[in-house]
């Protein structure tokens, strides 16, 4: 089984089955144990009870009866395997008893973040309950009668029987049974206090006690300092005869020696915000655990509905993604069907790379600003809630402050309550919401609500399991940031509140998207440097790049790195993704080429007809004024321009040979090239036909010779 490390959170020296896919086969119609699995993610619950996992996977290694495993919902290899197990949040840890045949057969173990004592206690009630599939070489865990120690050595080849005396609620004895399975020579049996005759037998007066019996009749106490499981386990371990069997221990199957911590840490600046963490989330949310489930239906479908329309409306993303919103938005609200199987909706969620306009979402997950100091730290959570905060300032930012105050927020609360994976933590944000979301009268409060109950989750998780030390949990925003947003009241800190609305809708603005290690455009509408942010100018090396082309046209003058608008360059033959182009040579696509240079030499030719600017026309305008010029244009100027680009393509449209006969040449030229191919062709008919009668007319000659 291939093995998958949960949430980072185990080492190879933990006696743990790190599951992946494959799983199936490992736990489900098995003989010869039973299996306890704990489904793990990035949840914050997760990391606070992975030690007590690791602590109950030291406590009950050796024993070949139980098989403990863990598999990592959070990683999208296992997206599958946690979905056929049911697998909805987390932290989840299901009993899977021996001969099981379908997924469906585990036994979820309530509250699975209790102590190693009480996990282990569920874990032997689970036992002792699956009589009608115990496997053979399991020992018995029901209380032994009399008469079963009477003849026991007529029945076994055992040199000892130790025989644990408890109450019937006590767990001891099933404990030590369990403990001493993989050792030969001896078998342990609990007998119950209301055994009355064996209890008068060895004159047992209190519970528990041990007693050790031989195959001569004999017997004795165990001599231990406390009747407890370890005491009596060690000491059966070190009798004379008794040696370990061939039973194989559970052991990981990881031999890897990664380490938890990122090797290469991306350098970020806290101040911005990156469109790696972003689409890395979007990711996450959409294609992991929106679609967990096995199909979407009722309040689930219509949340799932609902979420992708609020991305579309107010995600300020690349347009590859922004298509790819659009497109997913429109299939979704063509679909009428009751039920979404996931099946359908993976399939509808793939990126398409080929269309005229891409729609991608990268698949890669690359955590930058919200990369933690360890693996398992961070990263998905940070991401959904910097989205969430992008979605309300956005939302403020684009529509009347008092219109739908509640767009933003009752969507996050329908997405958290059906999708989010941390149990605990959707019941906490659900708390808080019910409490008072309802409150919330303007668009501008939306965002001030999430962001005080944002920094009210943080003061709840500061100090615990789940904080990053390299990151601690802190107010946001800190005063190295936003020094206006802090002050003080009679010796109190207070916030300003309206300096803390300027600065998150300046921090949650698209100005302040940075495009630092996000995955490349399918094909570039920009050459974006390290650095460049969404929708400001480039660098000056890439905005010198067609400066020639931009003094032609006023038409083709631009903003460089801005979405959406055309790139002043000579077009590309080759349409590659970046990452295929490394390793392999250049692969020219001549149909695309001269559709993209017609394509140009049109457009050129549409502007060659307006008035063209020279250095000495060209002033320098502030940005706001050439702004104010762009508005003051006449709209007849502007619809005349429209139509003669309209015109261009129309021709491109219209003139399909042009695309391959057109290469390079105007329409003069190429009709010029028809008319003397078409004189050529009639000379060469004439002279065929000049030479064909005059062979015929010699023919006809005495003189001439005759074959």
């Amino acid at each position: 089984v291939p093995a998958v490390r949960p949430g980072r959170l185990y080492s190879a020296a933990d006696p743990l089955e790190l599951l992946g896919p494959g799983a199936e086969q490992r736990l489900l119609g098995s003989s010869s144990a039973w299996a306890v699995v704990f489904f793990a993610s990035w949840c914050g619950h997760c990391i606070h009870f992975a030690p007590v996992w690791r602590a109950l996977a030291h406590d009950i290694r050796g024993e070949p009866a139980v098989v403990l495993a863990a598999i990592d919902c959070a990683d999208e290899d296992n997206q599958q395997v946690c979905s056929d197990f049911g697998i909805t949040g987390f932290p989840t840890v299901k009993f899977f008893r021996a001969f099981s045949k379908k997924p469906e057969d585990g036994i979820r173990i309530t509250n699975p973040s209790a102590t190693v004592k009480d996990l282990r206690h569920a874990i032997v009630t689970n036992l002792e309950q699956s009589q009608d599939a115990w496997p053979p070489a399991c020992p018995p865990l029901e209380p032994a009668s009399a008469e079963e120690v009477r003849t026991f050595f007529q029945r076994n080849k055992d040199q000892y029987l130790a025989l644990i005396f408890e109450k019937s609620s006590s767990f001891v004895g099933r404990e030590v049974a369990l403990d001493m399975l993989q050792y030969e020579n001896i078998a342990v049996r609990r007998v119950l206090s209301s055994e009355e005759e064996l209890v008068e037998k060895f004159g047992v007066t209190s519970f528990p006690s041990g007693y050790l019996l031989l195959r001569n009749g004999s017997f004795s106490r165990l001599p231990v300092h406390v009747e407890a499981r370890s005491f009596y386990t060690y000491y059966l371990r070190t009798l004379s005869g008794i040696t370990r069997g061939s039973y194989k221990l559970n052991a990981t199957a990881s031999a890897s020696n990664e380490t938890d911590r990122v090797s290469h840490p991306l350098r970020a600046d806290r101040s911005k915000l990156y469109m790696a963490d972003l689409e890395s989330a979007l990711h996450y949310s959409l294609r992991v655990e929106a679609a967990r489930a096995s199909s979407l239906s009722g309040a689930q479908l219509a949340a799932f509905k609902c979420y992708v329309a609020t991305l579309v409306k107010y995600f300020p993303g690349r347009p590859c993604v922004q298509t790819y919103l659009q497109t997913l938005d429109a299939w979704l609200r063509n679909w009428t069907e009751p039920e979404l199987p996931r099946t359908v909706l993976k399939e509808a969620m793939k990126n398409n790379r080929d269309a005229s306009q891409p729609s991608v979402l990268p698949t890669n997950v690359t955590w930058v600003g919200c990369q933690g100091s360890e693996r398992h730290f961070r990263g998905y959570p940070c991401g959904l809630w910097t989205i969430f905060h992008l979605l309300t300032v956005q939302a403020a930012q684009n529509g009347p402050d008092k219109e739908l105050p509640l767009e933003v927020l009752s969507t996050m609360r329908c997405y958290v309550q059906h999708f989010f994976g941390c149990q605990e933590c959707a019941e906490h944000f659900e708390a808080m919401a019910a409490k008072s979301m309802d409150r919330v009268a303007s668009r501008e409060e939306a965002v001030l609500w999430l962001w005080s109950h944002h920094n009210e989750v943080n003061a709840r998780l500061a100090g615990g399991d789940t904080e990053d030390p390299k990151f601690p949990k802190l107010q946001w925003p800190p005063p190295d940031l936003c020094p206006q947003c802090h002050k003080e009241e009679q010796g109190v800190h207070a916030w300003e509140e309206p300096a803390v609305v300027t600065f998150l809708k300046a921090h949650f603005s698209p100005a302040n998207i940075y495009m630092d290690y996000a995955e490349p455009d399918p094909i570039p509408v920009a050459r974006e440097g390290t650095g460049t942010r969404l929708g400001t100018a480039g660098p000056p090396e890439e905005r010198g790049r067609g400066e020639e082309e931009e003094k032609e046209t006023e038409g083709e003058a631009r903003v460089p790195g801005h979405p959406g608008s055309p790139e002043p360059r000579r077009p590309s033959i080759v349409r590659l993704n970046p990452k295929l182009r490394e390793g392999g040579e250049d692969i020219v696509d001549l149909d695309s080429f001269s559709e993209q240079h017609f394509k140009s030499q049109a457009l050129r030719a549409a502007a060659g007809r307006r008035r063209r600017i020279s250095k000495r026309d060209t002033i320098a305008l502030p940005r706001g004024a050439a702004a104010g010029r762009e508005r003051r244009r006449a709209p007849g100027l502007l619809l005349r321009e429209e139509e003669e680009e309209e015109d261009a393509r129309e021709g491109l449209r219209r003139s399909p040979w042009l695309r391959v006969l057109g290469l390079g040449f105007s329409r003069l030229d190429i009709s010029l090239c028809v008319a003397l191919y078409f004189l050529s062709s009639m000379c060469l008919l004439g002279m065929y036909t000049f030479f064909r009668l005059r062979t015929r007319a010699r023919k006809g000659c005495p003189g001439f010779p005759m074959a």
